[in-house]
């Protein structure tokens, strides 16, 4: 074997060393190719918007809402997507954990602003996938999912909760970032309030801390129809009707500093509108056909056209995935109905937020993504808010890890067009804790009424309902009685879902 003498290797060495660094140079450029590649993600959501509150879907809808119309025809709307429950809490528990809520401890209703966080530190969400595939993380909104607040008195409980009265917050130590919330959950950062508009404490928290102490009473008010909110505690410098438009404000500032930044990024932004107090800023009054409601909603149109824009502007617009949606279905009653006979908040759906039935679950949908997905189209599969765990990650090219996301069906290889297989079935929840299970055509619920805020209709006798969603999308004719072996069958098929997941994790 030859061997190079001193003076052959150092006159080839600093060519060898440059060709190195040719390829390394290559090498690094095709990885930030590669990372630039993977879009930026906006997930906006919506609180309390119907299916019906939005002109492309529903082309009767007596709100003006062009920027959301601009957004399904530069993407693709979906006319069968589900909220896994009717009310907001434990349908952002399964948005951000690809799990459906009735597995917490959650059983029903929502939690309150003082509640302990719902989702525990080692559980992983969407913005623990989005870390792992190298975004950067962020949550601007509204978290309605609990936090632990820090005790003064370590030995004492943070909240000491009173019967029929505001908690006693004394022992709690609001110069300090609470304990469990976003950051603990994959945020790199968070602006957000801790529950609903209409919920105390009043205040915003930046990165798990009170940006304005300390909180002083503050009076709740219920003046006209969704003009509501309960009384409590807020910081002095919190403005209720300021609050929809400050998040947008935030979420620019953000999109700004991290679109200009090498890796992509994922923001979460939960919206606090149109859920009570409807508040719509001056700009938005009769705007709509469908009173101070409606108003809001156009309101929400444009805050989102805001954000559009601003990705325009920006030229993030093509690498730049804009999801749209709502945790449930309106607040829209039936004496709502008759004072603006014009406009379905919840379309032609039976039931209202809260219910079982598909008014309560059933949600506007838009996803944009000029490089991939698809203008102008039409989806009719069957989706849940859930599925986004296992989308993202078949996007990401992320594998899950075990045990995560055990509800969520990955919709990537459809969305992009590419076809693939669908949900078979899917579980709904109610504000009260009625299940039901949908299984291609056939919606079967465990139990009689709306399992809701809406009356039932005059009792058949049947002990539950079953509906085929194909023929009757009103639900109006139930057929239980009629087919004993689908009732069983679905049935059976719910109490096997309860203790399985109904996703793929991914695959």
């Amino acid at each position: 074997m030859a061997i190079l003498n001193a003076s052959v290797i150092n006159r080839y060495l600093p060519g060898r060393v440059l060709v190195l660094a040719l390829f390394w140079c290559l090498a690094q450029t095709a990885a930030q190719g590669q990372q630039q590649l993977a879009p930026n993600i906006v997930f906006i959501l919506a609180d309390d918007l119907g299916y019906g509150d939005l002109k492309v879907f529903n082309p009767d809808a007596r709100i003006p809402t062009p920027h959301l119309s601009r957004l399904a025809e530069q993407g693709m709307m979906f006319r069968d997507a589900h909220t896994s429950s009717s009310v907001c809490t434990p349908s952002r528990y399964s948005i951000l954990t690809g799990r459906y809520a009735f597995r917490s401890s959650l059983k029903k209703g929502v939690l309150g602003g003082y509640s302990p966080a719902l989702i525990e530190d080692d559980r992983f969400t969407i913005a623990d996938l989005a870390k792992k595939a190298g975004y950067q993380t962020a949550i601007i909104g509204k978290w309605h999912l609990g936090m632990n607040w820090k005790p003064v008195d370590p030995a004492q409980p943070a909240i000491r909760n009173r019967p029929k009265a505001e908690p006693d917050l004394s022992n709690i130590d609001f110069n300090s970032p609470v304990r469990s919330g976003p950051n603990t959950l994959g945020f790199d950062y968070s602006y957000i309030i801790p529950a609903s508009l209409d919920m105390s404490p009043y205040v915003y928290l930046e990165n798990g801390k009170c940006i304005d102490t300390p909180l002083v009473p503050f009076e709740g008010t219920n003046t006209e129809r969704g003009v509501f909110w309960r009384g409590g505690y807020a910081s002095k410098s919190f403005k209720i009707a300021n609050t929809l438009d400050h998040f947008i404000d935030k979420a620019g500032t953000y999109i700004r500093q991290a679109g200009s930044a090498r890796k992509p990024f994922f923001l979460y932004l939960p919206l606090t509108a149109p859920h009570t107090p409807w508040l719509p800023a001056d700009g938005f009054r009769n705007r709509s056909g469908a009173g101070t409601y409606g108003d809001f909603v156009a309101h929400v149109d444009d805050a989102v056209g805001r954000i559009l824009q601003l990705l325009d502007s920006l030229n993030l617009t093509g690498n730049t995935m804009v999801v749209f949606t709502s945790d449930n279905g309106a607040d829209w009653k039936q004496k709502d109905k008759e004072t603006y006979p014009g406009h379905q908040a919840n379309y032609i759906f039976r039931g209202e937020k809260s219910d079982i039935w598909e008014g309560g679950h059933r949600v506007p949908l838009i996803i944009r993504w000029p490089a991939q997905v698809p203008k102008g189209q039409t989806n009719a599969d069957p989706v849940c808010l859930a599925d986004f765990m296992a989308t993202f990650a078949a996007l990401m090219h992320q594998q899950l890890p075990e045990g995560a996301g055990p509800d969520s069906f990955n919709y990537w290889p459809r969305i992009k067009g590419a076809g693939g297989r669908i949900r078979t079935d899917m579980i709904h929840h109610s504000i009260n804790g009625m299940f039901a299970i949908r299984k291609g055509r056939w919606k079967f619920i465990d139990g009689k009424g709306s399992g809701g805020w809406s009356p039932a209709n005059p009792d058949d006798g049947a002990p539950g309902q079953l509906y085929n969603i194909e023929k009757d999308i009103r639900e109006t004719t139930n057929l239980y009685s009629q087919y004993p072996d689908v009732v069983k069958e679905l049935r059976a098929l719910l109490e096997q879902r309860k203790a399985v997941g109904s996703g793929d994790s991914g695959k």
